[in-house]
């Protein structure tokens, strides 16, 4: 009987990683433990963060996130960072729905125990009681407040119970006066102290769920006049990055997060192999003492070192040894887990260098510090330990050269230094220059209007991004069950993605995922808001953190631009096949875009609004807009050259853009969005649309404090005072949009001031251009003179009035008439 013959080598294992967000101390130290894991065990990973979606309930948990996608066709078990997803979905009853949903699948649920699902956690009652303790114990202060996390999170419940317990294991008070809550942010933080102090009652120290909460009540504490440690002392939880350079640094709880994504990966293969796991498993946490506790200790040896040896070098450290390691360990914060048994090591290459193996030690440390670097190990730390073992190692009496001794010590400070200095750069020149290219990819993404335009600026700027295998699909079907690739990248250059749909739960086309050589992969959906859900991107894990943050919110924008700026020329190839009705038909679809682009309501803080846009029987392209941003606001007003529905495409343009622009950085220079707007109008009127029209515009950014920063070219403002009375002409003196392909050095912002009352009044040429039967202008005087005649009166009689007056000079305009008015009232 034959048999067919056995398989050598079986595919490799794949991990999902669902988590929020790929940036934050917190998720970027946990990615890392999981990458490591997963490159240890030789095993695939699929991480998969930016889902839109928000607010779940129990019963839809299990089929309406993009995170379902993942199933058995992609992934052999599933990681979930459920105390970073809470936070969005909702508590333990959606994550509970959630991690269930993924059988078959084996899940781990990390950082929130859910009920039949191996859950992984750091003790963090234990973590919050080791913080009192401390402070209650060894500093001996009573009186001490709490910022606690958020009511619907796991971790800051454990962590306000072991607040509690700790207060009364000591029978010290649990003054609810001296509680508040955050929501694991600096500003909630900065809150949550002025509401402590608030109260006037006594405290003399502070602990924090999270650093970043104990970071923004001590810039409260040091505003309020509070010396940090001296008068208060403070204690957070996480022990991130920031919490080493502050001054004070930080005294927190230390979470091992990276060994927490070891432990994970650890476990889900034991479960996909069929082992068993526990329920809960609890990962212990560690007081890191900093200066912010008043006890800040770079090496916590308190032995005495013995008698000096008469047996020579060697016998200096081996007489001490156990003592020396012990010291040594506690000398660096190293994640548990991290560099087992460095310090023995460490003190034998020392004993080697001793005897005579010049060169043996600093080859050591050398070693160390490349393995501490890969750990994200602190490496100036490591000068305590130099500190150290000069205190404690001495020539014998015997004799010794206690210089060579001193020169050794000076060599393995030298090299510390280097290689902190180096990891330092290294890292900063990464954030800028990731920073850079995410920079002009976010203003390229923002002016894309079509998807060709589309993939060939992913085909640019990816690789400069540091990408080189990408996947991007859109989908297929309203049911969102197929995709098609859009724009497929391999080894850094563009390659035709096959034309043929595929189903969305393989995630990418056939064969992306199925390299030979293990892969670390990002999964990320290709969305605009909550609900319009386009498709899905995969991407190698080599970029910058931000990269991917970046492209999860500007692909969604360009693909969401792309289909309006594709159903506008449907429109305009559909009635050019209609010649017979091509007049009557372009005005009456640019009719349409042009007034259903006006925005509907008119609300921006302090500013009295009121606008009206009217399209003459010849549509022209006027334009304008108010955004409302946090702390005021943008106008707009333009109009295009021209008439018909080309003037009416080219202003659709400018309001997408104009929107996409402000909306992503609201603080930017309008000199600056002004140019970046005209490079891409400039191109897809002469390219795209084969034509020459130009545009006015100007753009105002208004701040809640009157200040008014513009640029651009359009017709003079108008700023009527309310002090005097009186009307202003303040011209723009900027250049015309899309005439040009580089008007960046002849764009500036200039700036005005609204006083209380004051009404700025902005206006198409349609208003002062209308002509009388004897062809007579109605001009800018004559404007002022309504304005100011009206001045007092509500901004929505101040628009009618001027619209009677105009329509009395020219009954029957020819071109479109704008008006928008603001009344600014003082905070």
């Amino acid at each position: 009987m034959s048999r067919e013959p056995e398989v050598m080598s079986r595919k490799r294992r794949t991990i999902a990683f669902l988590i929020n967000n790929v940036v934050g101390d917190y998720q970027s130290e946990l990615r890392a433990g999981v990458e490591r894991a997963a490159e240890v065990h030789d095993v695939n990973l699929l991480t998969a963060f930016g889902d839109p979606s928000s607010g779940l309930r129990p019963d839809e948990a299990d089929r309406s996130t993009f995170y379902h996608l993942i199933g058995q066709d992609t992934a052999d078990g599933v990681i979930v960072a459920s105390s970073t997803l809470s936070h969005h979905y909702g508590g333990v009853d959606v994550m509970r729905a959630f991690c269930r949903s993924f059988a078959p699948l084996p899940v781990c649920s990390l950082g929130m125990a859910i009920d039949g699902v191996p859950s992984l956690m750091v003790d963090n009652a234990l973590g919050s009681e080791i913080s009192v303790a401390h402070l209650a114990d060894e500093h001996g202060r009573q009186r001490i407040a709490y910022i606690g996390g958020p009511v619907n999170s796991e971790e800051a419940q454990l962590r306000a119970g072991g607040y509690r317990r700790a207060l009364s294991t000591r029978a010290l008070p649990c003054d609810e006066r001296l509680m508040a809550v955050g929501a694991f942010t600096i500003p909630t933080g900065r809150d949550a102290m002025r509401e402590i102090l608030a109260r006037r009652v006594g405290f003399d120290a502070v602990v924090a769920a999270n650093d970043r909460m104990a970071l923004g009540a001590i810039e409260v504490l040091k505003e309020e006049g509070h010396r940090i440690p001296e008068d208060v002392l403070v204690c957070g939880f996480d022990d991130v990055g920031i919490a080493r350079f502050t001054k004070p640094s930080l005294t927190t709880v230390h979470q091992p997060i990276k060994r927490l994504g070891r432990i994970a990966v650890s476990t889900v293969l034991r479960m996909i192999g069929g082992e068993p796991v526990p329920a809960l498993e609890l990962v212990q946490v560690e007081l890191t003492r900093r200066e912010s506790c008043g006890c800040w200790v770079h090496a916590g040896d308190t032995t005495p070192p013995p008698a000096p040896s008469s047996r020579g070098y060697p016998g200096a450290v081996a007489e001490q040894r156990a003592s020396l390691e012990s010291a040594l360990r506690r000398s660096v914060a190293i994640p548990i887990g991290a560099l087992d048994g460095w310090a023995g090591e460490l003190l034998a290459a020392l004993e080697e260098e001793l005897a005579g193996d010049t060169g043996r030690f600093l080859r050591a440390l050398q070693e160390l510090l490349d393995e501490a670097r890969h750990e994200g190990v602190l490496l100036d730390q490591f000068q305590a330990v130099i500190s150290l073992l000069r205190a404690r190692v001495h020539p014998s009496p015997a004799g010794g050269d206690a210089a060579a001794l001193e020169q050794l010590w000076h060599a393995a400070r030298i090299l510390i230094g280097s290689e902190s200095v180096h990891v330092e750069g290294e890292q900063r020149l990464s954030v800028e220059l990731a920073a850079i290219d995410v920079t002009y990819g976010a203003r390229g993404f923002a002016a894309c209007l079509s998807l060709p335009v589309l993939k060939g600026l992913l085909a640019s700027e990816l690789p400069r991004m540091q990408f080189s295998q990408v996947a991007v699909s859109l989908y297929d079907d309203a049911q969102r069950a197929t995709l098609k690739p859009l724009f497929l990248m391999e080894d850094g250059r563009e390659v035709e993605a096959p034309p043929v749909s595929f189903p969305a739960r393989n995630l990418a086309p056939p064969g992306f995922l199925d390299d030979a050589e293990r892969s670390s992969m990002v999964l990320l959906p290709v969305a605009f808001g909550d609900v319009e859900k386009f498709g899905v991107a995969v991407l190698d894990s080599h970029a910058s953190e931000m990269s991917y943050d970046v492209l999860r919110l500007q692909l969604g924008s360009a693909v969401k631009a792309a289909a309006l700026h594709r159903d506008v020329v449907r429109e305009v190839e559909l009635r050019e096949r209609l010649e017979q009705e091509r007049v009557r038909q372009e005005s009456q679809v640019a009719a349409r875009i042009q007034t259903t682009l006006v925005p509907k309501q008119l609300s921006i803080e302090g500013l009295d609004l009121c606008a009206v846009m009217k399209p003459a029987a010849e549509v022209g392209g006027d334009y304008y807009d108010v955004i409302a941003t946090p702390g005021g606001g943008w106008l707009g007003i333009g109009d295009v050259a021209g008439h018909g529905l080309a003037a009416g495409l080219i202003m659709l343009m400018i309001q997408s853009m104009v929107s996409a622009l402000t909306c992503n950085d609201p603080s930017a220079s309008p000199a600056k969005i002004v140019a970046v707007l005209n490079k891409a109008v400039y191109k897809n009127v002469r390219d795209r649309l084969d034509r020459d029209e130009h545009a006015t515009l100007v753009l105002l950014r208004y701040e809640r404090n009157g200040r008014v920063t513009f640029a651009g070219a359009h017709d003079d403002m108008i700023v009527c005072s309310a002090r005097t009375r009186r009307c202003a002409c303040i011209p723009s003196s900027g250049v015309w949009i899309g005439a040009l392909p580089e008007i960046g050095a002849m764009t500036r912002d200039a700036e005005l001031f609204l006083g209380d009352g004051d009404v700025l009044v902005l206006y198409s040429d349609g208003v002062t251009e209308a002509r009388n039967a004897h062809h007579e202008q109605f001009g800018l005087e004559r404007l002022c003179a309504v304005i100011e005649a009206v001045q007092t009166a509500p901004v929505d009689a101040i628009r009618d009035r001027i619209l009677e007056e105009v329509a009395g000079w020219c009954p029957s305009p020819d071109d479109d008439i704008t008006i928008v008015v603001a009344r600014y009232r003082a905070p």
